[in-house]
């Protein structure tokens, strides 16, 4: 039997069959409509549903949601930041009824990010795992002794709101000096930008850090401290063995992952934490489905 598997976000709507090995055999996308209403949005979720179960061809044995957060993994509802439409919108419930007879589980989309390398990516053969996403945001999930770990309402792992400056700058969530204020890719634009650079968008920041632009090397320098800031303080509490780093911003390459690695060296006294060992993703933008399968196999 496959896995349906889900992972919806603030940008894009991805529906995707999983066999029991973990791969992906069929996959869509889809944008998330913008300045919709929550049945609107709902609307392009049933419709990926229906299409993804006619292609199973009545083989789909259960289905793994991987949605962002906050979720209640208890009411199976969601509170999307970046969907600001879904206010306690009962996820869970609809996808069940649209896919009638199964099991249908619910994880935030960091936990799932990190299974999904940890069954078939870069987490393979870790017991204690971090995953993060570097992108427009920061997220992240925990797999702790080889299990995904969820927390008390299923939003354990948002090491994005890890402060790293508590005289830093404000963040969407509330607080102040997030990781997210300092390593997310739009962050990192803005600081180079009032520093005198004159790009738009991360992948330019990117280019112009690797060709040497010391304004863009110094965004980068001071995303990839405070990222090592949050991984060592994490690291210390949760005992880990793996870093696996993925999101739009970790493909620059070295340009994040050397000044990173150099960070975490100045950073990591402790001696279970010097062994961390700090790896790119390699499951890209499907980690967040087959993780939604590892979910559904880890609770089912």
């Amino acid at each position: 039997m496959l896995t349906l598997c889900l992972d919806i976000g603030g940008t894009k709507i991805a529906a995707g069959l999983v066999d029991p090995d973990g791969e992906l055999i069929h996959c869509a996308r889809r944008p998330t409509p913008n300045n919709a209403g929550a049945e609107e949005v709902w609307a392009v979720v049933a419709d990926m549903v229906a299409a993804e179960r006619a292609v199973a061809a009545g083989a789909v044995g259960a289905v793994g949601i991987a949605a962002a957060g906050p979720i209640d993994r208890h009411s199976g509802t969601v509170d999307p930041i970046n969907i600001g439409c879904w206010r306690g919108f009962p996820l869970r419930d609809r996808v069940s009824a649209a896919v009638p007879g199964v099991p249908v589980r619910l994880g935030g989309d960091g936990v799932c990010m990190a299974l999904g390398e940890h069954w078939r990516g870069a987490g393979r053969g870790a017991r204690f795992l971090l995953g993060i996403v570097v992108s427009t945001g920061v997220g992240g999930g925990l797999v702790l002794d080889d299990a995904g770990y969820q927390g008390r309402t299923g939003n354990a792992g948002h090491v994005g709101h890890v402060v790293v400056d508590p005289d830093g700058q404000p963040c969407a969530c509330g607080g102040r000096g997030c990781v997210e204020t300092v390593a997310a890719g739009p962050s990192m634009v803005r600081w180079a930008r009032a520093h005198g650079w004159v790009g738009t968008g991360a992948r330019a920041l990117a280019r112009a850090a690797s060709t040497g632009d010391a304004v863009a090397v110094q965004a980068f320098d001071r995303g990839a401290t405070a990222l090592a800031a949050m991984i060592v303080s994490v690291a210390a509490v949760c005992d880990l063995d793996r870093v696996v780093i993925g999101g739009g911003v970790a493909e620059s390459g070295r340009v994040l992952f050397d000044p990173l690695r150099a960070a975490l060296s100045c950073r990591t006294g402790l001696d279970f934490i010097r062994g961390l060992q700090v790896a790119p993703a390699e499951l890209g933008s499907n980690a967040g489905l087959i993780g939604a399968a590892a979910l559904v196999a880890s609770t089912t």
